[in-house]
């Protein structure tokens, strides 16, 4: 496997209770895991790094929700099953199913108040 070519960092508050939540929402297994910083696979170029607020160097300002991640889906159906996949295994829902100027969506949030939109074009 070669490298990926980016990484997203999140700041968490536990990288290994956050790890489980990504993986269950990627459908994907870490690459690394450690109390204080976990990866795994976001999409083939990219990795999601999860690094615990309190070692990051600088110190961030940055608040959880400040920023979105965004899930492109193919279709409408496809962001339904997601929604419902999401919904089962507790996904905090913060907009349910809508359709809206740029396509059909909806966001939760992770364990840290991140925000996730799931959206098709439309």
């Amino acid at each position: 496997m070669q490298p990926p070519k980016h990484m997203i960092l999140l700041y968490v508050a536990d990288p290994i209770a956050s790890l489980k939540f990504y993986e269950m929402i990627l459908g994907t297994k870490a690459i690394d895991a450690a109390p204080t910083f976990a990866m795994l696979p976001f999409n083939e170029s990219t990795i999601l790094g999860l690094w615990i607020e309190s070692g990051v160097k600088p110190p961030s300002s940055s608040k959880a929700g400040a920023t979105e991640l965004g899930f492109h889906l193919s279709s409408r159906a496809v962001v339904d099953d997601e929604f419902k996949k999401w919904k089962t295994n507790g996904v905090a829902i913060v907009l349910e199913r809508t359709k809206l100027d740029f396509g059909y969506t909806f966001v939760g949030l992770d364990p840290d108040g991140h925000r996730l939109r799931v959206f098709t074009p439309e």
